[in-house]
């Protein structure tokens, strides 16, 4: 199957970033038990038609999502977010930071603008944009049922915004703010990062308070 594929997710060894690439082959040397690749979208137990929402975070951090395999898994962020999900009926289970802690996503799914693991969480403009029409516009386009979308951080909610063809005045980054992309609804959030958490930039109820809105909009289970 060609790497550009419609809905392809990346191969382990994906050569289109060669900066990427070799900060990945690196790491791959000095922890070979960790996973080291390209991070897959995380689906919904019932498979793609079963997403309504798609978060978009930044990329992999190094000691998470890098090294589990799964996004948001392993640090901090994933703690938040996983418990956030939970409490709204998007996930169940027991988050444990392990891709084999048996949670489950439910009406959502999970990827990065970035798939790959850049230095100091730090990508470049030309990474993201080779990421984001390689592989998260066909992303997007995988769910049928998609009905929102939640960007956390600036450099994820503009190459969502870029990737439904969008220019950026038409939904701005606000933390909080919804905007309309044709069928779609576009929910912004700060990056659940624990920097953004430590210095006060993002709070738990600012966080949650997205996703409660979230949860109003597409109706059903949830706080």
């Amino acid at each position: 199957m060609s790497l550009l594929a419609r809905g392809a997710e990346p191969p382990r060894d994906c050569p289109l970033c060669p900066r990427l690439y070799a900060f990945i082959a690196g790491w791959r040397m000095r922890e070979p038990d960790w996973f080291n690749a390209p991070v897959p979208t995380f689906l919904p137990a019932g498979g793609e038609a079963a997403a309504r929402v798609l978060i978009v975070g930044l990329a992999p951090g190094l000691r998470g999502a890098n090294r589990t395999g799964r996004p948001f898994t392993g640090d901090y962020a994933g703690t938040l977010l996983y418990e956030t999900l939970i409490r709204f009926g998007f996930a169940r289970g027991r988050f444990e930071a392990r891709p084999d802690d048996g949670l489950e996503l439910v009406d959502a799914a999970i990827t990065n603008a970035v798939r790959c693991v850049p230095p100091e969480n730090k990508p470049e403009t030309t990474e993201i944009r080779t990421c984001r029409e390689h592989f998260l516009v066909p992303t997007v386009a995988r769910f049928p049922n998609l009905k929102a979308i939640v960007t956390l951080g600036k450099i994820a909610h503009d190459s969502t915004v870029r990737s439904l063809g969008l220019p950026l005045r038409a939904i701005p980054f606000i933390h909080g703010a919804e905007g309309e992309a044709g069928p779609l609804r576009v929910f912004s959030s700060y990056h659940c990062s624990r920097y953004n958490t430590n210095t006060g930039v993002l709070t738990e109820e600012m966080f949650v308070d997205v996703f409660r809105r979230v949860r109003e909009y597409l109706g059903g289970v949830g706080e």
